[in-house]
C-alpha cells in the first residue's frame, strides 16, 4: 500500500509544476486571463491534493515503525 502511494508522490508533484508552468507561459503570452486564473485555481488544487498524498505516505510509513 505504502509504494503505490510513494509512487503517486512525484505523479502529484509533476501535475503542479505542469500546470503551474502552463499558467506562466499563458500569462508570459499574454494569453487569455481567465485561463491563466483558472490555471493557477487548478495549481492550488492539486498542491493540495499533493500534500494529502505526501502526509497519507508519511502517516502509513510512521506506522509501521
Amino acid at each position: 500500500m505504502d509504494s503505490a502511494i510513494f509512487y503517486l508522490i512525484p505523479v502529484a508533484i509533476a501535475a503542479v509544476a505542469v500546470v503551474l508552468v502552463m499558467g506562466l507561459v499563458n500569462m508570459m503570452k499574454g494569453g487569455d486571463p481567465d485561463r491563466s486564473q483558472s490555471l493557477m485555481r487548478w495549481r492550488v488544487l492539486l498542491q493540495f491534493v499533493a500534500i494529502g498524498v505526501i502526509m497519507l505516505f508519511l502517516w502509513v510509513a510512521g506506522g509501521r515503525g
